[in-house]
């Protein structure tokens, strides 16, 4: 008889039972080993940690293949960043330095991407010649399904120069020009996202993302005329059925010029009617918006696209046309409506609105959260959403229990499959029977212990990674996200500076001890966010060192936050802090983690916090602030910053250390450009929120002392988190825009025979 499984044995076994589903272990140590001496050529004497990476990885892939293929022929037959003294700093993330034993090159279905060059119109039709031609790389990843044996292909580009010139014809300098070129070229897929201050980078930016677009349609289009998998022959050249067998989504603005390429080749290669390839894109294409911050939606410049993608531009001025006569005849007179509405905005620099191409080019739109897609069709898009208000939906934002409980929680998740089963891995829904043991004392105290042993862990992480010795019993004060001004990390970075400021005035008083925990990465180029993270690495320097302090507050800056690190900080969170201005936040998910794991919500009325309060009940998160409309209202009467700094003298002191360089002694003007911001041209009103943030803290402090009443809170967002699930979003996606019914069908793995 076996010997019964530790705590400790059975929590490692459920973390992995349900996500690798092994089988023969043998066989796995097998092939593992094969692949240390035969693909790696190495034994275990020379063997590094990255060799055994390697060959656990390529053992992985082999389970994967199988059913990998298996599921193509199912469909066919139906940035790191550090911190150095205080600052962030970009350093390049060479991640294909070693290869990487996930992907499968696919040389054989390598695509011709064009750039430049001029249109050419004639009786035969359009054509696009004297192109730069980029050749498009496909490498293709595995993506398995949980225990259903489907393994989809995530597909991603890679830019290379073609082989068409004849080195024996060059001289030296021919020679270095051609490599040069080679090197422009490659540069398309060589770094993500370039910094767009310049318009160098911009251009870069917008190659980039034509490159993704073009190749993907190409290789969109080659499969739908192929009849089975892996065919290279057309066999269907009617492209009646393109939207019923093809769904693009565009994820943001991004992948915009989607629309504008397919016209291009619907029409001009495929010669297709262009009012029936009209009908054909827009049935095919449907757009979801993440942001209202209008310096986020994207305006290309037309000067850009005329020597970039000329033929784009015609097609993108002619489809603007069309919806211009459509709103004309709905609205004869109205000349600003047709300004509002128009792809092309004039000025002295002519662009090109791809928020607005994606709105008039797809059949649905819909934000993330439903108070984000009533403010799309209120505000950002109200003239469409009048125009054409059965196109917009709200499709609110999920996140995967698998990867995001089961995975980086297995403490939790063992804990919850043994009172209401392991169902819930599939059916987030399920976790409303948690509701039932919300007064079971056991219960109560098994969340608590895992949360205490995540928090430990965590510590031992913190003091070996950032030498910062924390006190694993204080509140777990956690703020994970983009820095940007809209999320309000200075409004954090003020409450815990008043927090320093009540312990120094009474360092003897009793305290609820905190460690506010706050990480993120700015953009390259982004000087403010850059601004944000200096000070908070510098409240932690003053607030961290002083003896007066101790253990009672800590302030730590995560450096190089990213999803490994979030899998550890997430689970061991009291207070996960979302606090951005009512209306600028879309969604947000780390706040649906963090209620997932176990953490109490402070936040603002934004995002899917709304909906978060109401499945929870708005009294089991800490809500404050402004709502909406008060936001709306204040911007209409004005918002002053000084009014409440004068007024509010814990604010006032605080924004006075940080002028006279208190957190900055060796550099007493360094945040002259964060106050002068807060003071005078803070958009997303800090000040205005202070006095209501600094209350609810207050109440969240009271709620911390009583730890029963505490964990109660906790199991009740918890239970109430199963809405935020993927799998929910994704259905609602799949039968509300791309119209295919989810299947719950699972395919045979490759060792049987097929249906």
């Amino acid at each position: 008889m076996a010997a019964p499984l530790s705590d400790g044995e059975r929590r490692k076994q459920i973390s992995v039972r349900g996500i690798a589903g092994l089988g023969d272990v043998a066989e796995v140590r097998k092939s593992f080993n094969r692949h240390l001496h035969f693909t790696l050529v190495k034994d275990r004497n020379v063997a590094t940690p990255r060799d055994y990476f390697f060959a656990l990885a390529h053992t992985v892939r082999d389970h994967l293949v199988g059913r990998w293929i298996r599921t193509q022929q199912h469909y066919y037959e139906r940035d790191p960043k550090k911190i150095v003294d205080g600052w962030q700093v970009e350093e390049a993330d060479d991640w294909l330095r070693y290869g990487n034993p996930w992907e499968k090159a696919r040389p054989e279905y390598m695509l011709p991407v064009h750039f430049y060059g001029r249109v050419e119109h004639s009786p035969e039709g359009v054509k696009w010649v004297d192109t730069q031609v980029v050749l498009a790389m496909p490498y293709d990843t595995p993506v398995p399904g949980y225990k259903n044996n489907t393994v989809n292909t995530m597909r991603l580009w890679s830019a290379k120069a073609p082989n068409d010139f004849n080195l024996q014809e060059f001289n030296v300098g021919d020679y270095i020009e051609a490599v040069l070129d080679r090197n422009l070229a490659e540069n398309i897929s060589r770094v993500l996202y370039p910094n767009d201050n310049f318009f160098e980078g911009k251009e870069l930016r917008l190659k980039q993302e034509y490159f993704v677009v073009a190749a993907t349609l190409q290789d969109i289009i080659r499969r739908f005329k192929s009849s089975k998998f892996g065919c290279q022959d057309p066999v269907r050249t009617s492209f009646e059925t393109f939207p019923d067998k093809v769904a693009i989504q565009l994820n943001d603005t991004h992948p915009a010029l989607s629309i504008p390429e397919l016209m291009r080749i619907l029409v001009d290669v495929e010669k297709v009617d262009w009012d029936k390839a009209w009908e054909i894109t827009k049935q095919t294409c449907a757009y979801t918006n993440h942001t209202v911050l209008p310096e986020a939606l994207e305006r290309w410049p037309v000067s850009m696209f005329e020597k970039l993608l000329p033929r784009h531009l015609e097609i993108i001025y002619a489809l603007n046309q069309m919806h211009l006569d459509r709103v004309a005849a709905l609205y004869p007179g109205d000349i600003d409506r047709l300004r509002r509405m128009s792809v092309i905005e004039e000025g002295d620099c002519k662009r090109i609105n791809m928020a607005h191409l994606c709105v008039i080019g797809s059949h649905a739109v819909n934000g993330v959260a439903r108070i984000h897609s009533d403010i799309v069709k209120n505000t950002v898009f109200k003239d469409f959403y009048e125009l054409e208000p059965e196109k917009f939906q709200n499709k609110t934002n999920g996140i995967t229990p698998r990867r995001w409980l089961l995975l980086c929680n297995p403490g939790l998740a063992d804990v919850i499959a043994e009172k209401i089963g392991e169902d819930f891995v599939t059916d987030l829904s399920q976790l409303k029977k948690l509701l039932d043991f919300i007064d079971n004392e056991t219960f109560i105290r098994d969340v608590a212990k895992v949360k205490q042993e995540n928090k430990l862990k965590f510590s031992a992480y913190l003091e070996e990674h950032y030498k910062v010795k924390i006190n694993p019993s204080s509140m777990f004060d956690i703020q994970v996200k983009r820095i940007h001004e809209y999320k309000r990390q200075l409004l954090n970075c003020l409450h815990a500076i008043t927090l320093y400021n009540r312990i120094r005035s009474d360092p003897s008083k009793s305290f609820v001890p905190r460690t506010i925990m706050i990480g993120g990465k700015a953009a390259p180029g982004y000087h403010m966010a850059k601004m944000i993270i200096k000070l908070i690495t510098s409240i932690g320097e003053v607030v961290n060192n002083d003896p007066y302090v101790g253990d009672k507050l800590k302030v730590i800056f995560l450096e190089n936050y990213r999803v490994s690190l979030a899998e550890k900080v997430i689970p061991a969170a009291d207070l996960s802090q979302q606090i951005s201005t009512a209306g600028t936040e879309a969604s947000g998910t780390g706040n649906m983690k963090f209620m997932l794991n176990g953490a109490l919500t402070i936040g603002t009325m934004d995002g899917a916090n709304v909906e978060m309060a109401e499945e929870a009940g708005e009294e089991n998160l800490f809500i404050f602030g402004m709502r909406v409309e008060e936001v709306e209202a204040l911007d209409r009467q004005g918002y002053n910053a000084q009014e409440y700094y004068d007024r509010i003298p814990e604010l006032r002191q605080a924004i006075d250390q940080i002028s006279s360089g208190f957190f900055s002694p060796r550099d007493p003007g360094c945040f002259r450009d964060v106050v002068n911001m807060l003071m005078h041209h803070d958009r997303f009103k800090v000040f205005a929120d202070y006095e209501a943030y600094i209350k609810c803290q207050g109440q969240v402090d009271q709620l911390f002392m009583d730890p029963r009443e505490w964990t109660r809170k906790v199991i009740r967002n918890i239970a109430c988190s199963g809405k935020f699930s993927s799998d929910r979003t994704i259905t609602e996606y799949a039968r509300e825009i791309w119209g295919v019914e989810p299947s719950a069908t699972k395919i045979p793995p490759p060792n049987l025979p097929r249906d």
